[in-house]
């Protein structure tokens, strides 16, 4: 049912059971997308976790292809020490970077490869664009559009990788709207790359804050109650 309207909801149905095998291992699940987090502590219960996924598969008329899987194994590159990387799984290829719902985020938590492979997509909107200006649509529907198409995709699920991001990503990305701008593709009036990005973050703070229901309010501490003892003062003017 892959592709079909049912097929997200219908998975979503029957994943509805899958859970981790050892404490501290973890599924993530969207839609038809599973990711499995495993924390360096549990590096050796890999293959009894991959087992049970292939016995849950089984059980629910599945079949877990491997060859669609990937493994990768994050590392701090900060901190520099060596470190031992575990054994590959049978039949899991391990890669260097992944996608994760449309973000390409490398093992050492880099987003410099989503960063470039978004400018690189926008050559050939950009050039639509231009041929609509040449046929005659006015400079108002073309900064609507850059917006909606250009930025729109530059800043897809900004607020989750924009932390990782680093300074010559985030030039990148403002060389780009400057591109847009001395072209007059972009309305001059267009905060920077930065503005909008804290704007979205801001944007989705306030929603998680003032909506106990958000899939992500409970990362959020516990909101603690204070009190001030605000003591009025008498100011004596002196003639």
């Amino acid at each position: 049912m892959q592709g079909s309207t049912v097929g997200p909801v219908s998975y979503v149905v029957n994943a509805g059971d899958l859970t981790a095998l050892t404490p501290g291992n973890r599924f993530c699940k969207y839609a038809d997308d599973t990711y499995l987090v495993i924390p360096a502590s549990n590096i050796n219960f890999r293959t009894d976790e991959i087992d049970s996924i292939r016995t849950w598969a089984s059980t629910n008329n599945l079949n877990l292809n491997l060859r669609k899987s990937v493994e990768i194994v994050f590392v701090d590159s900060i901190r520099r020490r060596q470190v031992q990387l575990p054994n590959p799984l049978d039949g899991i290829p391990r890669v260097s970077s992944i996608k994760i719902l449309g973000v390409t985020v490398s093992n050492h938590l880099s987003v410099s490869e989503h960063v470039s492979s978004v400018i690189s997509r926008f050559a050939q909107t950009v050039y639509a664009l231009r041929i609509l200006r040449s046929q005659g649509l006015c400079n108002e529907a073309i900064h609507c559009v850059y917006k909606s198409v250009i930025l729109g995709k530059l800043l897809y699920a900004v607020s989750a990788w924009w932390g990782f991001s680093s300074a010559a990503d985030r030039q990148g990305l403002q060389a780009l709207l400057h591109r847009g701008i001395r072209s007059g593709l972009c309305s001059p009036e267009t905060p920077t790359i930065t503005e909008l990005a804290e704007s979205i973050d801001d944007t989705l703070f306030q929603r998680i804050m003032h909506n106990p229901y958000h899939v992500i309010s409970h990362l959020l501490p516990p909101r603690r109650e204070l009190s001030y003892n605000i003591t009025q003062r008498r100011i004596t003017i002196d003639n």
